[in-house]
């Protein structure tokens, strides 16, 4: 029964925006807003 609630949920979720940013959060570079965030000089 939850698989079957599962696949039809399914049919209305949104997919993610943004998926071609993947690599740059796997690297571990910090985002805020969707802004990549570079680190200030000290």
């Amino acid at each position: 029964m939850a698989f079957k609630l599962m696949m039809s949920a399914q049919t209305k979720w949104r997919k993610l925006d943004g998926a071609n940013r993947m690599p740059e959060i796997i690297d571990g570079i910090a985002c805020k807003d969707g802004i990549k965030q570079l680190q200030n000089a000290a």
